[in-house]
């Protein structure tokens, strides 16, 4: 039965266009245009922002199940109604959908891949069945424990665009059995090949040659890899459960992998987009990994080495093209070789970058010394509680004992606690400029619950998923520019000062923070207005409510589009030059320089030049501004527990950012919150001390000369210089303020 379309018409998009205008940030434009405007090849440039507004929101309407079937005319016009509001609500930059849907919502991929509307994942390291999915090893039954099923799955999900978070912990890695057999790998390729000579430095093998030297193939597994994304999973696949009786069942020990098809480096991917890597980063990830398999003979998979193969596959995956590899894997509290790992330089500077590190703990945990010292370091661990995350929503609203009772991890950034196989399902409102733009803002966040209730109606490729999706249906609609927000409406920082107390449990000396009762009142209405809106809708679509309702992403990128503090961080100065990185041919590049913008060659990377921008926050000049570089330790820990216990019931993605002398407060603060705050990380504040810095603090008459230099609209002079420019792509950026989770 063919489906209902809901669309957008041209004229009442021109009639939005000629009433609203676009809450632009100074670097809003320019970010828009380089990360998420898709080329049209039937009109040979890239999108506008109108089109591509359009296309995420009709790709998002016409999820609703409804639609299947003959619905009725209520609902077309419901339907329809709902689109031109979410149309003007993105439109105009008051909120906008994660950045994945940005990039991939109505688009021909996200018909084949449902999970691609999904920013990140989380997997538990340990034997799982395939199941009913898109990829499933023919050696195998679907329903046998495998230990290459995680892996595969981080794989997919990372090639995919999306970021993973993994479990390591000791009930999970326990769980995968003794290493049974050294497997001798041979990797060969067809002197056809153009990757053929490249291919051969890192190892692979002429196919001719080996084939003369090998008559006998009753020991030998051979697997010519197809040019697919499911086709690197299942070699990796074959390659790990070769080492293991219960996938090896013949117990054979020599695999053979031909890469011969494999398209080589620089031919375009279709679909998701980029270039192709060719299979040489392939070639060294099936080596590096069969390394650390054959080294456990006899023994058990350490949660170290499964960390490392994972930090592999996300380096193979970002090698050569447009997707970045976002991982967060989540060890036991007492694994001192998994917390010290990032100390071995080499193998740090090899693949172990590839993945930030947490410590699972719940509230009795006390021995925050260690993890203090980490932090101080390197930045990690990070910690994550999930004691927390199972047993509570909002802090305020109380234990509730078992009401997320599968949860295992997080996603990347920390902001949704997740169970094995789930997704983050994310949405952003920007309540400053959606107060600026009209809007009340129950009725944006309103908005924005339907718009993901909607997502976790997408095909699934994993049957994993597909089951706690449709359990959970867990939604995270999230506000950024929160510190421009409550600035602006109270007058003032939310936490007004700080009382002594004393801590319940151990006697201890603490401060308490003290919030204004208005902001309480602010953050706690528009929760409720979220849960109603679900209940609402869950009804008329015949589902369960969902599990959890909010969040705190860290923002990064989108917030950038319409020039609001990212997430619940406080700007980075009130005054800034932001540095963006451009591959050296972009065609912004001259719009950029005839606009009077500062450019100069990067310093660490070849054929790439920086542009200075400068930005201004949102009350700079405000007697009671604060920026990461100004406010306290204490603060930052004081409004990340504001915002888990009044809006949040998934958690709060915080970077906390410390002065030196402040480091001797990490470990009591971590203590102090371990009631409060689910998630949390820690980083030194730099400043501009390091060389062409993202981001570098300057003072207000710095940015007022920058300013005067910057003549004529980017966008026009981009426009009149570039009438059929192809493809943008986008040099060290991200969609997550500590650089962790992918763009698109």
């Amino acid at each position: 039965m063919p489906t209902t379309r809901i669309t957008l018409d041209s004229t009442f998009i021109d009639q939005v266009k000629h009433k609203i205008k676009p809450h632009w940030g100074e670097l809003g434009w320019v970010t828009y245009k380089r990360t998420y405007a898709r080329w049209l090849p039937e009109k040979n440039r890239t999108e506008t922002w109108d089109e591509t507004v359009k296309r995420v929101i009709e790709g998002n309407i016409n999820l609703d199940p409804r639609l299947q079937d003959l619905p009725s005319q209520d609902v077309i016009d419901e339907l329809t109604n709902e689109a031109q509001q979410l149309f003007r609500l993105v439109y105009s930059l008051s909120a906008t959908p994660s950045g994945r849907n940005l990039w991939i919502s109505g688009t021909d991929y996200q018909k084949r891949n449902g999970d691609s509307l999904n920013n990140c994942w989380f997997i538990a390291i340990r034997p799982q069945a395939y199941g009913d999915s898109h990829i499933v090893p023919t050696y195998i039954d679907k329903r046998k424990e495998a230990v290459s099923m995680p892996f595969s799955f981080l794989f997919d999900q990372l090639m995919k665009g999306g970021g993973v978070g993994f479990s390591v912990v000791d009930d999970n890695i326990n769980q995968i059995p003794q290493v049974d057999h050294q497997v001798d790998l041979s990797v060969v390729i067809d002197k056809n090949s153009k990757s053929y000579d490249a291919s051969l430095k890192v190892g692979a093998i002429d196919k001719a040659e080996w084939e003369k030297n090998n008559s006998d193939l009753d020991n030998v597994i051979y697997y010519r890899i197809p040019d697919t994304r499911e086709g690197w999973v299942l070699a990796n696949a074959r390659l790990i459960d070769l080492h293991f009786n219960d996938t090896n069942p013949d117990q054979k020990t020599k695999l053979v992998l031909d890469i011969s098809d494999i398209r080589p480096y620089g031919a375009k991917i279709h679909g998701f987009g980029g270039t192709a890597s060719g299979p040489m980063p392939l070639v060294e990830m099936f080596f590096d990994i069969n390394n650390v398999i054959n080294e456990r003979v006899g023994q058990k998979l350490t949660a170290v080495d499964a960390t490392d193969i994972c930090n592999l596959i996300g380096k193979t995956v970002v090698a050569g093209n447009v997707r970045r590899s976002a991982e967060l894997a989540l060890a036991s509290s007492n694994n001192q070789d998994f917390i010290k790992m990032k100390q071995d330089k080499e193998k740090l500077y090899h693949h172990r970058w590839a993945s930030n590190n947490s410590v699972a703990i719940n509230s009795k945990f006390n021995n925050y010394g260690p993890i203090a010292d980490g932090i101080m370091h390197n930045g990690e661990p990070g910690i994550v509680n999930l004691d927390l995350s199972r047993n509570y929503g909002r802090i305020a609203d109380g234990y509730q004992a078992g009401i997320d009772d599968d949860v295992e991890g997080t996603n990347p950034c920390g902001e949704i606690s997740l169970a094995n196989g789930e997704p983050c399902n994310l949405f952003e409102v920007f309540p400053y400029i959606a107060e600026q733009q009209g809007w009340d803002l129950k009725e944006a966040f309103s908005l924005a619950v339907r718009y993901t209730k909607r997502v976790t109606f997408s095909h699934y490729d994993w049957e994993v998923s597909r089951n706690i999706i449709q359990k959970n249906r867990r939604i995270g609609v999230s506000m950024s520019g929160i510190q421009d927000w409550l600035l602006n409406d109270l007058g003032h920082r939310v936490v007004t000062g700080f009382k002594d107390a004393t801590d319940k449990e151990t006697g201890a000396s603490i401060k308490k923070p003290i919030y204004d009762p208005q902001g309480i009142k602010m953050v706690d209405g528009l929760y409720h207005a979220v849960i109603a809106a679900d209940k609402a809708y869950s009804e008329e679509l015949g589902v369960n409510p969902s599990i959890k309702h909010t969040t705190v992403k860290p923002s990064g990128t989108v917030a950038k589009l319409a020039g609001v503090s990212e997430g619940m961080h406080f700007h980075y100065a009130g005054y800034l030059i932001q540095r963006i990185r451009f591959q050296a041919s972009d065609p912004l590049l001259p719009a950029l320089r005839k606009c009077g913008y500062h450019t100069e060659p990067d310093l660490y990377t070849k054929n790439t030049i920086c542009v200075e921008i400068p930005l201004r926050a949102a009350h700079a000049d405000s007697k009671n501004f604060a920026s990461a570089g100004t406010v306290s330790i204490a603060e930052q820990f004081a409004t990340q527990a504001f915002l888990q216990t009044y809006w949040s019931d998934n958690a709060v993605s915080c970077t906390v950012t410390f002065q030196a002398n402040e480091s001797n407060q990490i470990a009591p603060l971590l203590h102090q919150y371990r009631h409060t705050i689910k998630s949390t990380s820690l980083l030194p504040y730099y400043g501009g001390s390091l060389k062409q810095a993202p981001k570098e603090p300057i003072n207000k008459k710095t940015y007022e000369d920058r300013v005067a230099m910057i003549t004529g609209d980017v966008k026009e002079v981009f426009e009149n210089q570039n009438k059929d420019q192809k493809g943008l792509e986008l040099v060290d950026q991200s969609d997550c303020a500590s650089g962790a989770c992918p763009i698109k």
